[in-house]
């Protein structure tokens, strides 16, 4: 979502109705999240994930981009490699990645978020992903060559768990703490990985209407799985009036960063 340079909505904000309608007509696909402008924000972490990949990317000469949406985050390095691969397992996002990179000469291979990559050992100097489903840490691992690095930024534990939680109740231990970076770290280097750097932060979300809530909901589904207005309309009812009387719901985001490399041999 954007920064915080919060434009919030005027007090001649469309009805209840209106705004679940806006919100359930924005298309979801890729990861563009210029439509919440004036509706919603969320701070960044310190870190600056975009501008160091583009740093890293200009210095290698074969990477890949897993989980890659719709591009729009590996389209804004300034400089690619010669040999740039980006995967992408929504059909939608797959398509629109394609029109964004292939004039870049960034080829956008389909595989499902969960299957093996379709690539040699030892294929790429450097694997980078913004907020994977999850990160497949052997297959990380096996296409990266000896002293190639994984550079990535993930979601963390609980992340705008206090939406979730609107919508849910309160969930259990083993579902908040999923996404954990001493977990993730673990898996990292069970497959064999050395730890660089893993930093991690928690940043501030502001939802200034319901209509931002629903695409938001839309967009990121594992938030709250199988969300549907209809399914849910006496929280968005009661959400959206809460923002009426309060003013912005605020919510935390979680992210974490990791640099990870694979040990010469």
């Amino acid at each position: 979502m954007p920064a915080p340079t919060p434009t919030p909505r005027s007090k001649s904000t469309p009805g209840f109705e209106q705004l679940l309608a806006e919100g359930s007509a924005v298309p979801t696909d890729g990861w563009d999240f210029s439509w919440f402008d004036g509706r919603a924000t969320e701070a960044r972490p310190s870190w600056g994930y975009a501008r160091a990949m583009g740093e890293r990317l200009a210095r290698v000469s074969a990477a890949l981009d897993v989980h890659t949406g719709g591009g729009e985050v590996l389209n804004t390095a300034p400089t690619l490699p010669p040999l740039t691969v980006a995967t992408e397992g929504w059909p939608p996002n797959v398509a629109k990645a394609t029109a964004l990179l292939h004039p870049r000469g960034v080829a956008v291979v389909a595989v499902p978020d969960d299957a093996p990559l379709p690539f040699a050992a030892d294929a790429f100097d450097l694997v980078v992903s913004r907020h994977p489903v999850a990160p497949h840490w052997t297959e990380i691992a096996r296409v990266l060559r000896p002293g190639g690095t994984y550079f990535a930024q993930h979601v963390g534990p609980s992340s705008a768990y206090e939406l979730v939680e609107h919508f849910l109740g309160p969930q259990p231990d083993g579902r908040r703490s999923a996404r954990h970076p001493d977990r993730e770290r673990a898996g990292a280097e069970a497959a064999g990985l050395e730890i660089v750097e893993l930093r991690a932060e928690r940043l501030r979300m502001e939802f200034y209407d319901i209509a931002a809530v629903v695409h938001f909901l839309r967009k990121v589904i594992w938030m709250v799985p199988g969300f549907t207005v209809d399914a849910y309309r006496p929280q968005l009812r009661s959400l959206h009036e809460r923002i009426e009387t309060e003013g912005p719901f605020v919510a935390h985001s979680t992210r974490h960063l990791f640099d990870a490399r694979k040990p010469k041999k």
